[in-house]
């Protein structure tokens, strides 16, 4: 059997981003969103038992017993840190590894919009990192969390299930919290948080109401509030969030969420012209016009509202793709295949933009 050292090392050697290892087949790395086998055996049930066990942590393996599954990190000497799942299939434990990069990653490094700034120097509210899986959130999240670092005085504590990427202080203080490890839960660290004099929290990741009562409780009192929540748009993301909670409870919640939202950033990977991935942003701060639309429960309207704040610094995907196709760093073929308008978009590339009503509103034709 192949160690999960030489596994690891070859995975980082090729770029991978995952890797995946199940029972009876070749171990697969994901290559800038392609599957590549790798060129290793297939491992058997036992192999995956023994490496199952070499991986989970002592504080995991309580909760893999229990609930046949856990996330932790794993710290591969002289190779790198990975974000682990260990779950079983077909009773036989299955393992899911994502490298996570040692250098904390810049707004510049990523290719996110410098107005992104806005996010790490905001004072207080909550900033909602959105996506889907493998979009890059956690990624983006620390970029955010290492520029305040880099250039703010603040005391930081974060809350992670598990840590990825580690930060060592600069201008700021941080405490990294894990659950499972340093906390039993998200929402039983957020209770104590408080008391820890944060000026800013990071919420790993957003799963259930209470977490997010106590986030919004947080920004009310005048703190900074970074969190990652799965949704496919911007605009989807504050629906997603007031589903958490009871029927009866989401008008309040609504009236918080408008009070104290900062931002939700929402982003996906899209394959570039040099053979990459790039994050293309939606990006919706929350504007006099945003703010009126959540209070009044008009969310059906928010992508308007994103389409027609840019000077607002708003931008929707199909916005961000097109400025992508301009700069050269994704194909038009590639943009327009991610587009949530293809046909708009296309029009767009050709120097015709209409308004709500389809009437022509600007041309850039010579």
């Amino acid at each position: 059997m192949s160690s999960i050292r030489e596994l690891l090392a070859r995975a980082v050697e090729l770029g991978a981003s995952d890797v995946h290892i199940t029972a009876g087949q070749r171990p697969v790395f994901r290559v800038n969103s392609r599957l590549v086998q790798a060129e290793f055996e297939p491992l058997s049930a036992e192999d995956l038992r023994l490496i199952g066990d070499e991986l989970v942590p002592p504080h995991a393996r309580e909760r893999f017993a229990e609930n046949h599954e856990c996330d932790f990190s794993h710290l591969e000497e002289d190779v790198g840190r990975f974000r682990a799942n260990v779950f079983l299939g077909k009773g036989v434990p299955a393992v899911a590894l994502r490298f996570v990069k040692s250098d904390i990653p810049t707004l510049e490094s990523l290719n996110l919009p410098p107005i992104l700034r806005r996010c790490a120097e905001a004072p207080a509210g909550v900033v909602i990192l959105s996506g889907t899986t493998s979009s890059g959130k956690s990624t983006t999240l620390a970029a955010l969390v290492g520029l305040i670092n880099r250039t703010a005085e603040r005391r930081i504590i974060t809350i992670e299930d598990p840590i990825e990427y580690e930060f060592t202080d600069a201008k700021s203080t941080i405490t990294q919290r894990e659950v499972g490890l340093d906390t039993r839960s998200f929402a039983t660290g957020l209770r104590q948080v408080l008391r820890q004099d944060p000026d800013v929290i990071l919420i790993g990741e957003v799963r259930d109401a209470e977490s997010l009562r106590i986030g919004l409780m947080a920004a009310e009192t005048g703190h900074l509030v970074l969190t990652t929540l799965h949704s496919g748009t911007a605009a989807q993301a504050i629906p997603r969030l007031l589903n958490e909670f009871p029927a009866d409870d989401q008008d309040r919640i609504r009236l918080a969420v408008a009070a104290n939202l900062h931002s939700v950033i929402c982003q996906r990977l899209i394959p570039t012209a040099q053979g990459g991935l790039v994050p293309a942003v939606e990006i919706l701060f929350n504007t006099p016009m945003v703010r009126k639309l959540i209070v009044q429960n008009q969310l059906d309207h928010l992508h308007d509202a994103i389409e027609t704040g840019n000077e607002d610094g708003l931008q929707t995907f199909d916005q961000a793709i097109y400025q992508l196709i301009r700069q050269h760093i994704v194909t038009e073929r590639v943009g327009l295949e991610h587009a949530t308008n293809a046909e708009k978009l296309r029009m767009n590339l050709e120097g015709i933009f209409l308004d709500e009503s389809r009437r022509i509103l600007a041309t850039n034709q010579p």
